[in-house]
């Protein structure tokens, strides 16, 4: 299939006409070298040869991104959304072939990626759109004059998203750079990069000028580094680890560049006697979707000891359920994990944990499914032998859990705010009493109660700790990839 997917080097991906190159300055360009990708479903299947970026193209991007700002700021709110509405109707037509290259090159579920995810990126669009078209300048008079606060784009804007869900999530970051007036250059990961090449190809079939979206490929370590250092970057929007940020902010901090980061999480998972039991063990074994590499998942089930084995028997009937197979497979509930380098990962925390003492309540190692190639790994649920565990601290981004017990309303709170992470919890109780308390004594960006992933594109995202910093949706978005003018004018001023 093709479609609006032309121009460059082009690999069939799923049926899919997929460029490998980089889209720079509305053009395809390549690279000297390039980088494997390939698919985690068939570890043997090598899917594209992808344009390895450097400090050149880095250069040339952010250049392509500087001449086209000026007449896309100047453009206004209105003619963006114009635009932007036009990406999303195509986002819309392409769901199909945007879910067959997703599944193949990142593994997520193909029916949840066609059904739910990919809608997600053009509600992005067409939400960031509308947003910014609605924006209502605070006006106000003192001290003897007129007064305002206007938004003005920032300027040339890099987006460094991570390999999960990687086009959903570019969507989300790039839709309101756009909407706000900045240009923008996309870094996806070298571990997915495809389903964002296709994102620009959409992008230039709705009409989107030159230089206003461009996407480089590449090594974070080599081509990420020269984005960010570029001095004529004026805003950087990072998701992935706290090591990686580290780096980043030290180069924004360099060139007194703001900067956004979402750091992932370790979120509790709070059960209390009068909650729902059966609703809320199928939704603690929910957390094992999508192989666990999601970042909001509440990974450290804390439950009140009260009701410690009839939880255990609930969970361990709906964990049962599930089924580890190939993503294509509308019964597979279990995908592969991304990449032999992250199942080592994931391998070697619960192998240090069962060394350290902790016990291994189901799961605890690599399926066999696949073959020596296979990157599946059963899920796994570990009781630490001290809330102190590596396991429990440290974010480890796949199908493993955490079980531990409480004994009261403080408890749970200790335990719940244990970790430097803070993006998000959930919580399950029958008492709003309880579930107001909770709420205000977590620390996490987001906390749901008796619920999960229930999001509002308007509402404010991000974490605390090294969850990360800033914060992203909604107008908080749209005014991180602004700047903001105090405009004053002294009353009984005239032509």
């Amino acid at each position: 299939m093709t479609g609006p997917f032309t121009g460059g080097t082009r690999v069939d991906v799923g049926g899919v006409s997929v460029s490998a190159d980089h889209y720079i300055g509305g053009k395809r360009v390549s690279s000297p070298t390039t980088f494997e990708d390939r698919s985690p479903l068939d570890w043997s299947v090598k899917l594209a040869d992808v344009a390895r970026g450097d400090d050149t193209t880095a250069a040339m991007a952010v250049g392509a991104a500087v001449d086209a700002f000026p007449a896309w700021a100047a453009l206004g709110a209105q003619g963006r959304a114009e635009v932007l509405h036009r990406v999303a109707d195509l986002i819309d037509a392409h769901i199909e072939p945007l879910a067959a290259v997703e599944c193949l090159d990142m593994a997520m579920l193909h029916e949840s990626l066609r059904l739910r995810v990919l809608a997600r990126g053009a509600r992005n669009f067409r939400a960031y759109a509308d947003l910014a078209t609605q924006y209502e300048e605070r006006v106000w008079e003192s001290n003897g004059t007129a007064n305002r606060v206007m938004r003005m784009p920032a300027g040339p804007t890099v987006v460094i998203t991570p390999w999960n869900a990687p086009f959903m999530l570019s969507t989300w970051k790039c839709a309101p750079a756009l909407a706000a007036g900045n240009t923008v250059i996309l870094k996806p990961a070298e571990w997915s990069p495809l389903s964002c090449s296709l994102l620009a190809d959409l992008c230039h079939a709705a009409g989107m000028p030159a230089g206003v979206f461009n996407v480089v490929q590449g090594i974070g370590a080599e081509v990420g580094a020269a984005l960010v250092a570029d001095p004529r970057v004026r805003r950087i929007s990072f998701t992935g680890s706290p090591a990686t940020a580290r780096h980043i902010g030290t180069s924004a901090a360099a060139n007194v560049v703001p900067f956004t980061a979402e750091l992932g999480g370790k979120g509790p998972f709070v059960v209390f006697g009068d909650a729902d039991l059966e609703a809320a063990a199928q939704k603690a074994a929910g957390q094992y979707d999508d192989s666990g590499q999601v970042c909001l998942a509440g990974t450290r089930l804390l439950v009140e000891a009260s009701v410690r084995a009839e939880f255990l028997r609930l969970f361990d009937k709906f964990a049962d359920e599930h089924v580890l197979g190939d993503s294509h497979d509308p019964a597979t509930t279990i995908s592969p994990m991304i990449h032999p380098t992250h199942l080592a990962r994931v391998a070697g925390f619960v192998d240090r944990a069962r060394e350290n003492g902790d016990t291994i309540l189901r799961g605890g190692r690599r399926s066999e499914l696949g073959g020596d190639d296979g990157l599946w790994y059963e899920p796994t649920l570990i009781e630490p032998k001290s809330n102190d565990s590596e396991v429990v601290q440290n974010e480890v981004f796949g199908p493993v859990l955490t079980f531990q017990t409480f004994t009261d309303e403080a408890d749970a709170v200790r335990l719940a705010n244990s970790t430097p992470y803070g993006l998000s919890a959930i919580v399950y109780t029958s008492s709003q009493a309880r579930a107001e308390r909770m709420g205000r004594a977590i620390r996490a960006g987001t906390i749901w109660t008796n619920c999960f992933l229930v999001r509002d594109l308007t509402a404010p995202f991000g974490g605390i700790g090294i969850s990360g910093i800033g914060r992203e949706g909604g107008d908080f978005a749209l005014d991180f990839y602004s700047d903001l003018k105090m405009f004053q004018v002294k009353e009984g001023t005239t032509n």
